[in-house]
């Protein structure tokens, strides 16, 4: 897709992330007003915030898996209408338990908008491209965190709109991105068998809601070491026990358990549970502190915490340009939970009366930490799975940020309501008796107080209540960002892959059996290649320049301008290049054969290193040239270098190589797997080595770089499996390969006259749905590969139509021939 299809797609899927942020941020500021007139108090507050996490959090897996079976246009049409519903029944909510009923609604809807905006971003565009897409998804972020707490500030401070439009505000905007989607966003389905998870919904959900009620109602309704607390959280492992139990008997589990044996997955689920406690819990109770310990109005509180979102912003837009262009992700999680635990930790230190500018420069730094976190977990964990697994993977990861945050929520909740009681029993004796008593009627009951009401005295009595219990809680949460940014520490940095997931799954549809040949291997990795001079001058001229291919074209060309005795002989008499060869630790590299070639791609000087690692060849004037070190054991290097009148000193650094060792089963029944091609490639997609499995299913391979590289196994009955492997950095690495059957049909479609070419073949399957099709060449030849064993009918046309019926299994059918015929021929 063009980046002008890609942005088309993503303008409605905008607009509904939009309408979902703006649903949650709008009432931030108008929440104590709207609990005040409902006649709800402190526990309302939070279960308006908590219900629609709640929902989200228990329908994020749900809305994942059904991305991996559904059409995800639909699904996200569908949780649009859901958030409107939702939205709806909010505005018209007469009490407390209406609102919070119709947050749950919302929160269905938002739970899938979230989900699915990462996993059609992901189904689209390449990890590697996606920091740049993710920016603009981070700006809609921002926008709508910025816009919707002053927006919903100049509602319900206008007197003639109120509180209710709020909720109200993002209807049209999800209105209208139902239209844009349905006119930009087109995906292809993926047409199959599909058993929805319900159980394994059921359980999961019911586990997650037994946890958030339970974590909601102690220390309020009982205490946390009661036997209500033993039953609910006793109840919530029992039903998550069930679930494990359930998702490994479902055909299509709706968080599939064997992901969490990628390490990277399950370090970035857990990173994710920190970071929803701390981001969530973070935000949440600004509204209150700006409100009621510093007497702002909801538009002045929205303005207030524009430098946390500023830094969101900036930071998400700027670490996804950043990361598109380089690569690399880790340094900016790293960075972000460092950022993220010192701005927790700075804000729990302040008051009710602490400068602006202090805790502006602290909400900054939070909102740089939660921007370059939040995105690149996802990032990191989709870069990791399989196109199949893209949507359950990606909702994983939100469903333990959703949790984390629900969780922090309401546990912090409580405890901020508890601090706040402390710190106000701690300074109510400074009150005169008069004051007490009024101060106790403000504070009574649990409700939120009217600080307009409140005589001055009380007034700066409570505001210091809430200014202290509030900053609590940002010392609570920074303990929990640190273990957060403990984890990211273990992630192991995965460099990102070049291609979608659609593409992803259209190359492994389209992919053939036939395997690479050895030889190309041979080409780069031996040193009895062919002399310089027979490399094509546009290859050298391309090797001249600096970059990851270069450099990788380099080392072919040193092989070959190394190993051949036909290379012309060294120019003398030039100007000298001197210099040594060194290996790990700056250990001398004996014996490494150093060559100096042109740009046009002739060799000008050949030496070796001597004991001390020491080289000299001459150059033949002044100019820029290739000079190519290669030595047994290591990685060869090539750099270009410029030549002037005075002779050259440098100094080339080797990589040492690593092995490379498996075992290549059969998923369905573990036996060993002979003669399966094992192709390596480097993060480039550059062949390294390839190797064949033996009797035992084994394969060996010698002298490769350390660092990832993309393992490749194909066998003949078997699908094609690629997967990333980090080799060390010494020693041997071993990997082992399950691969799943998969059969082949192939044949030739024959006139009467011969082979027919340009004939159509169409495969379909038992269901009627069309598995493959494909046009005959000049020889007449068609083949589909990676079947499932079963029923099949191949339907050829060009002349009149002909339908045959064949049974696949094993490895298929390789001789299924098809004659076609005018009547009467």
């Amino acid at each position: 897709m063009t980046h002008r299809q890609i942005m088309e797609a993503l303008s409605g899927l905008l607009l509904g992330m939009f309408a979902a942020i703006l649903s949650s941020t709008i009432v931030t500021n108008a929440l104590p007003e709207i609990i005040g007139d409902l006649g709800g108090g402190q526990s309302a507050y939070t279960w308006v915030v908590t219900a629609s996490l709640l929902a989200m959090t228990a329908s994020t897996p749900l809305w994942g898996k059904l991305a991996d079976l559904f059409s995800k246009k639909a699904l996200v049409q569908i949780a649009l209408i859901v958030y409107v519903v939702g939205s709806v029944v909010a505005g018209l909510a007469q009490n407390p338990a209406m609102l919070i009923s119709a947050r749950v609604i919302q929160g269905l809807g938002a739970g899938g908008l979230s989900a699915l905006a990462q996993i059609i971003m992901a189904a689209m565009i390449s990890p590697r491209e996606r920091g740049r897409y993710s920016g603009y998804l981070g700006a809609t972020f921002a926008v709508a965190t910025v816009g919707g707490p002053l927006l919903g500030g100049v509602i319900t401070d206008t007197s003639w709109l109120g509180w209710r439009w709020c909720l109200y505000v993002g209807v049209p905007f999800a209105v209208i991105a139902l239209i844009v989607l349905q006119k930009t966003l087109h995906l292809p389905v993926v047409k199959r068998t599909v058993k929805v998870d319900w159980a394994g919904a059921f359980f999961i959900s019911a586990a997650v809601c037994l946890l958030l009620l339970w974590v909601t109602f102690a220390d309020d309704k009982y205490d946390w070491m009661s036997w209500q607390t033993g039953v609910m959280v006793g109840g919530s492992v029992l039903l998550a026990l069930i679930f494990c139990f359930v998702e490994t008997k479902a055909s299509e589990p709706i968080i599939p358990l064997r992901l969490f044996k990628n390490r990277t997955i399950s370090l970035a689920s857990l990173a994710s549970l920190f970071v929803g406690i701390a981001m969530f819990a973070g935000t949440v109770y600004f509204s209150q502190y700006f409100q009621l310990a510093r007497d702002k109005s909801p538009t002045m509180s929205g303005v207030m915490t524009i430098p946390m979102i500023g830094g969101l912003f900036v930071s998400s837009t700027v670490s996804g340009l950043i990361i598109t262009r380089t690569g690399k992700w880790k340094a900016w999680l790293v960075s972000g939970g460092v950022l993220l635990t010192a701005g927790l930790g700075l804000l729990s230190t302040m008051r009710y009366d602490t400068p602006y500018w202090r805790i502006a420069i602290f909400m900054a730094l939070m909102g740089l930490g939660v921007g370059m976190m939040m995105q690149n977990l996802v990032l990191c964990t989709q870069n990791q799975v399989a196109p199949s697994d893209l949507g359950a993977a990606s909702s994983t990861v939100t469903f333990f940020r959703s949790l984390g945050g629900a969780v922090g929520v309401s546990v912090l909740g409580s405890i901020m309501s508890t601090r706040i009681s402390h710190y106000a029993s701690d300074t109510i004796g400074q009150l005169s008796p008069q004051e007490q008593a009024a101060a106790a009627k403000a504070s009574g009951g649990g409700s939120i107080p009217d600080m307009d009401l409140l005589p001055p005295g009380i007034r700066e009595w409570l505001e210091s209540a809430y200014g202290h219990g509030i900053a609590d809680i940002f010392l609570i949460v920074a303990p929990i960002a640190f273990l957060g940014l403990l984890v990211t520490l273990f992630i192991k940095e995965v460099p990102l892959r070049t291609t979608g997931a659609l593409a992803q799954a259209a190359e492994a549809t389209g992919r053939t059996t036939a395997p690479v040949a050895p030889a190309a291997a041979e080409a780069t990795t031996s040193a009895a290649a062919p002399a310089a001079e027979q490399v094509p001058a546009g290859v050298a001229a391309s090797v001249a320049e600096p970059g990851p291919d270069g450099t990788q074209r380099l080392a072919a060309v040193a092989t070959a301008a190394g190993g051949s005795g036909a290379a012309p002989a060294p120019v003398s008499g030039g100007v000298p290049v001197r210099g040594h060869v060194r290996g790990a630790e700056s250990a001398p590299v004996a014996q490494a054969a150093v060559t100096l070639i042109s740009l046009g791609g002739r060799q000008l000087g050949r030496s070796v290193a001597q004991a001390d690692g020491s080289y000299a060849v001459d150059a033949p004037g002044a100019g820029s040239y290739v000079l190519i070190a290669s030595a047994d054991g290591y990685q060869p290097q090539a750099s270009t270098i410029v030549v002037n009148d005075e002779p050259v000193a440098y100094d080339v650094l080797l990589s040492g190589t690593s092995g490379l060792t498996g075992l290549v089963r059969a998923a369905a029944n573990g036996e060993p797997v002979k003669d399966a091609m094992v192709i390596v490639t480097d993060v480039r997609g550059d062949l390294l080595a390839t190797a064949s499995t033996g009797e035992d299913g084994d394969f060996t391979l010698a002298e490769l770089v350390p660092g990832t590289v993309t393992v490749a196994v194909n066998a003949a009955g078997f699908r094609p499996r690629a997967l990333p492997v980090e080799v060390g950095g010494t020693g041997v690495t071993r990997v082992e390969v399950d691969l799943e059957a998969g059969a082949r049909v192939q044949g030739t479609v024959k006139a009467p006259h011969g082979p027919l070419a340009d004939a159509r073949v169409t495969l379909v399957d038992a269901a009627g749905n069309v598995v493959g099709t494909a046009t005959t060449g000049s020889d007449g030849a068609y083949a589909f590969t990676d079947l499932d064993s079963g029923e099949y009918t191949v339907i050829a046309t060009g002349y009149p139509p002909v339908a045959t019926s064949l049974t696949l299994s094993g490895q298929g059918a390789d001789g299924h021939d098809i004659e076609l015929a005018h009547p009467g021929e």
